[in-house]
C-alpha cells in the first residue's frame, strides 16, 4: 500500500503535472466547442483546375469545401476573370461549374471566392465567412498548323503559335506533306508524305509518319507520356513498299489509325487497315467502301458502302452495327457523339443536309443544287459551320463556294463568306469556337506542270502557285436572330490546309 505522502509525491512529478494540464486544456476546448461553436473559417479544400492548362474538352471544374456551404452565397460571390460563362450544380460539399461557351484559348484566368458563408449556424446568427480563396488556371495556346507553300517552306508542316508569336518548321525539306491530323493533346501530328527527292511521285508512294509539335499538354487529370517533347521528332508509322496508302483518319482518343490501302500487286485487295500504337497494322477485311470517319467514341467507323452508310466496329470481319441506306456521306459528328451532319443524294439531282441524332431525330436542314464539301459543329453543338457551293446558272456548269452558319435549333442559314471559285478549300473551326481558318489556292498556269519534283499540288495534280490563309473571327455568344457581320482577316504567311491545334 502507498502512503498519502507517496501519492502526493507521485502526482508532483513533472510528467504527471503536464498530463493533468493537457487534460484540463482539452476539456476546456471541448466545452467551448460544444457551447460556443467552431469559430474556424470554412475553406476551399480543392479546386480541380488549380494551376492547370485546360482545353475545349475540359467542360467543368470541381470545388470541394471543408464544410457544407450556403450555396447561394457561394454562387453570388464566385468571380472568374476574364469571365467564363457557366452553370453551377451541387453534390454535398462539392460544387461543379460547367462552362457553357467553352474556355477561350491563349488566356490566363483568376478565380476568387470570398464573403461566402457556411450553411449551418446557430439560430438567428449568420454562418462563418469562408477563408478567402484565389485560384489560377490557363487555357491552351492558340496555335495553328499548315503546309508551307513558299520556297523555303514548300511542302513542310509549319506550326504557328499565336500566343507566343512563334513559328516552327516541323518537317524537313526531304519530304513533301500531303495531309495531316493532330493528336488530341496537340503534342503530335499524324501526316502522310512522299519523298521530295524521288522520281516516283504521287499517292503510290505516300507513307504515314508522326511528328512532335513541341507543345507540352498540361490537361487536368492527364499527363503526357512523352519524356521529350521537342519539336520535329519524326517517326514512320506505315511504309508504302507493298501497298498504296490513300486516305486516313485518327480516332478522337488518338489510339487508333484507319488507312485505306490497295495492294500494289493485286488492286482487288482494297480496304481499311487498323493501326494501334505498338502493334502491327492489320486489315479489317470488311466490304470495301468510300469516304469514312471514326465516330467520337473511337469504337466504330462510319463508311460509305453500297447505297448507304455503314457503322462498323473497329475489328476484323465485323458485321455492321447499323446501316443508313438514305444517306451517302457523313460530314461531321458533334463532340459528344449525340448528333451527326449527313448528306443525302436525292433523285432530282439535289443534295440535302440532315441533322441525325442518337435519339432517332432525322431533320432536313437544307436542300441545294450545289454540293456540301465539309461541316463542323460548334463547341456548344447548336451551330453547324458549313462549306458548301451553289450552282451558278449558265451555259457552263459552275459551282460557287461559300461558308455559312446553320442554327440547328431554328434551321436558319447565315452566309458568312463568299469564296472565289476554286476546287479545293480547307476549313477548320477553332476548338473554342472563336474563329474559322480557310485557305485560298491559286493554281499555276498549265505550263507550270514542268515544276520541280517538290512542287505542292492539288489532289488533281495541278501545281499550286500560291495559297493565302484567312482567319474569320466568330462570336458564339451572339443572339441567333442578330445579323452576323464577320470579315475575314488575311494572315501574314502563305500556306494550305490550315488547321487549329485542339
Amino acid at each position: 500500500m502507498f502512503s498519502a505522502d507517496q501519492l502526493q509525491k507521485n502526482f508532483s512529478q513533472p510528467l504527471d503535472r503536464a498530463a493533468i494540464a493537457l487534460i484540463a486544456v482539452l476539456t476546456v476546448a471541448i466545452a467551448l466547442l460544444l457551447f460556443g461553436g467552431d469559430s474556424t473559417a470554412p475553406r476551399v479544400r480543392e479546386f480541380s483546375w488549380q494551376n492547370k492548362q485546360v482545353s475545349a474538352s475540359d467542360r467543368a471544374f470541381i470545388m470541394t469545401f471543408s464544410r457544407p456551404m450556403d450555396r447561394q452565397s457561394v454562387e453570388d460571390n464566385l468571380r472568374i476573370e476574364p469571365p467564363v460563362p457557366g452553370k453551377i450544380s451541387w453534390a454535398g460539399r462539392r460544387m461543379a461549374y460547367t462552362v457553357t461557351q467553352g474556355v477561350p484559348y491563349g488566356m490566363e484566368f483568376k478565380l476568387e471566392l470570398s464573403q461566402a458563408r457556411e450553411r449551418f449556424a446557430e439560430a438567428g446568427k449568420e454562418g462563418t465567412l469562408i477563408e478567402p480563396f484565389v485560384g489560377e488556371f490557363k487555357s491552351r495556346d492558340r496555335a495553328l498548323v499548315y503546309i508551307g507553300i513558299s520556297p523555303e517552306e514548300r511542302g513542310r508542316l509549319i506550326l504557328y503559335n499565336f500566343s507566343k508569336s512563334q513559328k516552327t518548321i516541323l518537317t524537313p525539306k526531304e519530304i513533301t506533306v500531303l495531309d495531316y491530323q493532330p493528336y488530341p493533346e496537340g503534342d503530335r501530328l499524324l501526316f502522310s508524305a512522299i519523298d521530295s527527292r524521288s522520281t516516283q511521285q504521287g499517292l503510290l508512294e505516300q507513307r504515314l509518319f508522326t511528328v512532335t509539335t513541341g507543345i507540352v499538354p498540361e490537361t487536368p487529370g492527364r499527363k503526357s507520356s512523352r519524356r521529350d517533347n521537342s519539336p520535329g521528332q519524326i517517326e514512320q508509322i506505315l511504309d508504302s513498299q507493298n501497298y498504296q496508302n490513300l486516305s486516313f483518319d485518327l480516332s478522337p482518343d488518338g489510339k487508333t489509325i484507319l488507312v485505306q490501302r490497295i495492294n500494289k500487286q493485286d488492286p482487288g485487295q482494297f480496304g481499311l487497315w487498323k493501326i494501334e500504337e505498338g502493334k502491327q497494322p492489320k486489315p479489317l477485311q470488311n466490304e470495301p467502301g468510300g469516304d469514312f470517319i471514326i465516330t467520337p467514341d473511337s469504337q466504330t467507323v462510319a463508311i460509305a458502302q453500297g447505297q448507304g452508310l455503314a457503322i462498323l466496329p473497329l475489328e476484323p470481319e465485323a458485321e455492321p452495327v447499323d446501316f443508313l441506306p438514305q444517306f451517302g456521306r457523313v460530314l461531321s459528328f458533334s463532340a459528344d457523339g449525340s448528333a451527326a451532319a449527313m448528306v443525302k443524294f436525292n433523285t432530282d439531282y439535289t443534295r440535302s443536309l440532315y441533322l441525325v441524332t442518337t435519339t432517332g431525330v432525322s431533320k432536313e436542314l437544307l436542300r441545294i443544287k450545289g454540293s456540301f464539301l465539309s461541316a463542323q459543329f460548334g463547341p456548344q453543338g447548336n451551330t453547324l459551320y458549313c462549306l458548301l457551293t451553289k450552282l451558278v446558272e449558265g451555259e457552263i456548269y459552275r459551282e460557287e463556294p461559300y461558308i455559312a452558319a446553320i442554327n440547328l435549333e431554328t434551321g436558319d442559314l447565315q452566309p458568312l463568306v463568299l469564296l472565289p471559285e476554286q476546287r479545293e478549300i480547307h476549313l477548320s473551326l477553332a476548338p473554342d469556337g472563336l474563329g474559322l481558318l480557310f485557305d485560298q489556292i491559286v493554281s499555276a498556269a498549265p505550263q507550270a506542270n514542268q515544276a520541280p519534283v517538290d512542287a505542292v499540288r492539288t489532289s488533281s495534280g495541278e501545281v499550286i502557285a500560291r495559297s493565302r490563309l484567312w482567319l474569320l473571327p466568330l462570336d458564339p455568344s451572339a443572339p441567333p436572330n442578330q445579323p452576323l457581320d464577320y470579315k475575314p482577316e488575311e494572315l501574314p504567311f502563305e500556306g494550305l490546309r490550315p488547321g487549329w491545334l485542339p
